[in-house]
């Protein structure tokens, strides 16, 4: 278990108290929307450059669904008591798991995580209008058939050391992007700048993604990365970032190797960093689509994703694997061998 200060533990019960909602034991807060006389006087934090300083540590967990869910398809907006009634019954489910369940996703884990947000926004997808995925078209279903066709020839999971999942291998997690998206937990985000560079390092799987923010020559087709290549800019106030050259591995929700993502960052509170994220991939899907998250300012430092300790379990889940190949072997062998009564 990843070790982590004390200020960056929230609990799940804390959603409720941002939408002025009390639960037992938890403290009363304010929803970031309202404004006290404090907010009012509040001034962009800026850099010796005059640009916006976002430095810090955030934390990105949310209830908010990415897609939104059918039974609010015509509505795109909760209101705050139907915001709180959702994230009661997220944390209700999450209570109603075993509590002697010895498993990393269970209540007391998630329980542990850090603040996680709900909006009045029904999904994080904020375009197309509905709040959902655009479909797949057909050169993103036929990319899809030959990535399993692929798959399958490759073996099980258990088969070679490839075939585990890149998480497990502490290569990347799916939600780190760009686009970054939401984590149930372990979802820290720090953020380092200069004058030249942003740097945003997530505490799952510790990966540091460093954007310059000059010009700088394009990499071309050749150098390809599983998290794409950034160039950022400011356009005001607001932080734009544009990744392109991603891996085809990368595979972003089905995505191709052409994917390209835009991010806008914005401050419009002392707590709060606004982000927006487009994402285009004509080999996937007709449409752009996008979505929008609040990141909430944490207390407290990222410590230490220990996840390459997790790898040392990799030689004996494959060792495990043989041992059970071979004795599948050994009772096939006695199956078929000729019975001694004949």
């Amino acid at each position: 278990m990843m070790k982590r200060s004390r200020g960056t533990f929230w609990t799940a019960a804390m959603a409720l108290a941002l939408l002025g909602v009390s639960d037992a034991g938890s403290a009363q807060t304010k929803a970031p929307a309202s404004q006290s006389a404090a907010d009012k006087k509040w001034q962009m934090p800026r850099t010796p450059e005059g640009k916006p300083n976002f430095e810090g540590d955030w934390v990105n967990n949310t209830f908010t669904p990415l897609e939104r869910p059918d039974d609010l398809k015509d509505k795109p907006f909760m209101t705050p008591a139907e915001a709180a009634a959702y994230a009661e019954r997220n944390i209700a489910r999450q209570k109603a798991q075993p509590q002697d369940a010895l498993h990393y996703d269970d209540f007391i884990w998630m329980n542990e995580a850090k603040l996680r947000t709900m909006t009045e926004r029904t999904s994080i997808i904020i375009d197309p209008p509905d709040g959902k995925l655009p479909p797949t078209n057909a050169e993103g279903q036929k990319r899809a058939q030959r990535r399993a066709a692929e798959r399958k020839m490759q073996g099980g999971a258990s088969d070679r050391v490839q075939n585990r999942a890149l998480s497990e291998r502490c290569i990347i997690w799916g939600h780190e992007g760009p686009p970054m998206m939401p984590v149930g937990y372990n979802a820290s985000i720090k953020i380092v700048q200069s004058a030249e560079t942003i740097v945003i390092i997530q505490e799952m799987t510790h990966n540091t993604r460093v954007i310059p923010l000059v010009p700088k020559p394009a990499l071309g087709q050749t150098f390809r990365n599983w998290s794409g290549e950034s160039r950022g800019w400011w356009e005001g106030d607001t932080l734009v970032v544009e990744t392109t050259n991603y891996t085809d591995r990368t595979a972003f929700r089905g995505s191709s190797q052409d994917l390209k993502v835009t991010e806008r960052f914005t401050m419009p509170d002392g707590d709060r960093l606004l982000y927006q994220f487009t994402v285009v991939d004509p080999a996937t899907w007709d449409r752009p689509w996008t979505g929008e998250i609040s990141i909430m300012r944490a207390d407290g430092e990222i410590w230490e994703y220990a996840c390459h300790e997790g790898n040392y379990g990799v030689r004996h889940i494959l060792s495990a694997a043989r041992m059970e190949d071979a004795t599948a072997a050994k009772g096939a062998s006695a199956a078929e061998a000729p019975s001694g009564d004949n």
